[in-house]
C-alpha cells in the first residue's frame, strides 16, 4: 500500500478499490447505516503518549481484548455530521467544528480524553477526499461521517481506561426514515425515561441510546415511528423525540413562531436544532427555546394556536410529526401532512448544505 502523510494523519489507501459498477449498485438505494464506503480513520490513545498518529486504512472490523474497558463499563461516545455535494464538483461539510467541540464535551462527561479539533476535522476530510466517489449527488443524499471513541484498556478495575481509540468511518445517506420525508407518528413514553438531572443526557454516549430502545420498542407496537421523552423529574415537559430534537410552530398574531424545549442539561444540545433556531430569524418566524408541557401541546393543537410539529437531527434533517399517541388518547397535527414551517426550513437548510444559495453563517467546511 502507498503510504502518504498529512498533518496528523497517515494515508495508507486500498490496494485493490471496489469497482465503479459495485460501487453504483450499493449507493443505488443505501437508507441510513446500512451500506459503507472503503476506507476508516483510527487514532489510539494512551496515557503515556497521549494522542499518537492516525491512521487511514481500508475499512474492517476492530480487534478488541475481552478486557476492553468499553465491553465492561460504557466509556463510547460518538458523533454524527455530513459531507454534501457541491455543484462545483467538490464536497464540503455541514459544520463539523461544532460537532468536535461536541464530541469533546461528551468526553469529558464520560472521563475521557478530549481529541485535539483539528485531528477530529482533518480525519474528515482526509477520508472523504479518499472516499469522494462515495459521496451521493442527489438533493437531500450524503456521506454520513460516524466519529466515535471507545475505552480498550483491558482491566476489570472500575476506572476510567487509560487507552482509547478513535475511529472514523462513512456511509452514504438516503433517507432516515425507511418511508422517506412524510410525517410521521410518535408515541408519548410515560414508562421511561431518557435522562435525569446530572447525568448524561447532553453527552452523545452510547449509553444514552442503549437505554432507549426499550422505548423505542414499545412505540412501534403501538404502531409509531419514534418516541417522545418527557423530563425525568416532573413526567410532563417535553424533552426529545427518539435520538433528536423537537419543534414546535405556533401562530401568534398571524406569526410564525418555532419553539422548542430549553436546553436543562438532559437534553442534546444538536447542532441541527442551533441552525435551525438562527434560520427561523432569517425567513421571518420567531424562535423560542422553553418548556413546553403534553398538556399544553395537546391544548394548542385544539385550540389552533399550534399548527406544526417536527423533530430535527443530522440523520434525519427535519422530519413532520403527523399524529402523536399516548396511553391518555392520540391526536393530529396539521391534518397528518407536512406543514409549510417545517417545508420551508429543510428546503433552506438543504439548499445552503448543497451550496444552492449562500452560506452567509460559515456553516460548510470545503473539503475537496
Amino acid at each position: 500500500m502507498a503510504l502518504s502523510v498529512l498533518s496528523h494523519i497517515d494515508v495508507r489507501p486500498a490496494e485493490h478499490r471496489v469497482s465503479e459498477v459495485e460501487r453504483k449498485a450499493r449507493m443505488a438505494n443505501p437508507g441510513f447505516g446500512k451500506v459503507f464506503s472503503e476506507h476508516m480513520v483510527t487514532v489510539r490513545y494512551s496515557e503515556e503518549s497521549g494522542w499518537e498518529r492516525g491512521l487511514l486504512q481500508p475499512y474492517g472490523p476492530l480487534m478488541l481484548d475481552p478486557a476492553s474497558s468499553v465491553l465492561h463499563y460504557g466509556q463510547a461516545i460518538f458523533e454524527g455530521f455530513k459531507a454534501y455535494s457541491q455543484p462545483d464538483g467538490g464536497v464540503k461539510t455541514f459544520r463539523p467544528l461544532a460537532n468536535a467541540q461536541r464530541f469533546n464535551h461528551s468526553a469529558e462527561r464520560l472521563a475521557m480524553p478530549q481529541l485535539p479539533e483539528e485531528i477530529f476535522v482533518e480525519a474528515a476530510d482526509a477520508l472523504i477526499r479518499e472516499d469522494k466517489t462515495w459521496v451521493p449527488t442527489a438533493i437531500g443524499e450524503s456521506l454520513y461521517l460516524r466519529p466515535l471513541m471507545i475505552a480498550t484498556d483491558a482491566a476489570l478495575g472500575v476506572r476510567p481506561s487509560r487507552e482509547y481509540l478513535f475511529v472514523l468511518f462513512a456511509s452514504p445517506a438516503g433517507a432516515y426514515f425507511s418511508g422517506g420525508v412524510k410525517p410521521v407518528t410518535v408515541w408519548i413514553s410515560e414508562d421511561y425515561v431518557r435522562a435525569a438531572p446530572g447525568g448524561t443526557g447532553f453527552a452523545k454516549c452510547a449509553g444514552n441510546y442503549a437505554a432507549s430502545l426499550v422505548a423505542q420498542k414499545q412505540a412501534k407496537s403501538e404502531g409509531c415511528d419514534q418516541v417522545v421523552w418527557l423530563d425525568a423529574v416532573h413526567r410532563t415537559n417535553i424533552e426529545e423525540m427518539g435520538g433528536m430534537n423537537i419543534f414546535f410552530v405556533y401562530n401568534e398574531g398571524g406569526r410564525s413562531v418555532v419553539v422548542t424545549p430549553e436546553l436543562t442539561g438532559t437534553l442534546l444540545p444538536g447542532i441541527t436544532r442551533r441552525s435551525i433556531l438562527e434560520l427561523a430569524s432569517e425567513l421571518g418566524f420567531g424562535a423560542e427555546e422553553r418548556k413546553i408541557t403534553v398538556n399544553e401541546w395537546d391544548a394548542a393543537l385544539k385550540e389552533g394556536r399550534m399548527t406544526e410539529a417536527f423533530a430535527c437531527g443530522t440523520a434525519a434533517v427535519i422530519t413532520p410529526i403527523g399524529r402523536v399517541k399516548s396511553k391518555q388518547g392520540d391526536w393530529i397535527v396539521n391534518g397528518g401532512g407536512t406543514g409549510p414551517v417545517a417545508a420551508k426550513l429543510r428546503e433552506t437548510l438543504l439548499a445552503i448544505q448543497h451550496g444552492l444559495m449562500p452560506d452567509t453563517h460559515g456553516w460548510m467546511h470545503e473539503v475537496c
